[in-house]
């Protein structure tokens, strides 16, 4: 059995010499010895020369693009179309990474501002909560509230 790997032709003709034991009488029958040869040449010459389907790609057939339309190069398209998508998901994951790590940067600056900004109303608020001086704020505001100078008493029950 032979498979041809260009045209992807299988030749059964030697799988059913072997089988069926005619393999001796090929050879002892001239008549049927040079059909075999000469069917055997027909499928050498009918199959593609492997040196024409390498042909180097001149600078013509690149500017034009006619190389693109050659056999290999068309059964390569799949592969090649599998490679472009993986490249694009790898750029596209490459620009999510990027964006995240820039969003990062600015949510750690913004929450460095808002820790200061609590520290500094905290500090403003125990400030202002002391006696001395929510004394003074009553007085500036004119309330009339005074502070008390008699402890306040624990009820008991």
């Amino acid at each position: 059995m032979r498979m041809n790997q260009y045209n992807r032709h299988i030749d059964f003709t030697d799988l059913r010499a072997d089988r069926t034991g005619t393999q001796d009488f090929l050879h002892e029958v001239p008549e049927i010895r040079q059909e075999a040869a000469e069917r055997h040449q027909e499928d050498k010459s009918a199959s593609p020369d492997p040196d024409k389907l390498r042909k180097k790609v001149r600078v013509k057939e690149l500017i034009d693009g006619t190389f693109l339309a050659r056999e290999n190069v068309i059964r390569q398209l799949p592969y090649v179309l599998f490679l472009t998508f993986l490249g694009v998901i790898y750029i596209g994951n490459r620009f999510h990474a990027e964006r995240m790590v820039r969003q990062i940067n600015d949510l750690k600056i913004e929450v460095g501002n808002l820790r200061s900004e609590q520290i500094t109303i905290t500090s403003e608020l125990m400030n202002i909560s002391r006696p001395s001086e929510v004394a003074t704020l009553v007085e500036s505001k004119g309330l009339g509230l005074k502070e008390s100078l008699v402890p306040p008493k624990k009820l008991k029950r």
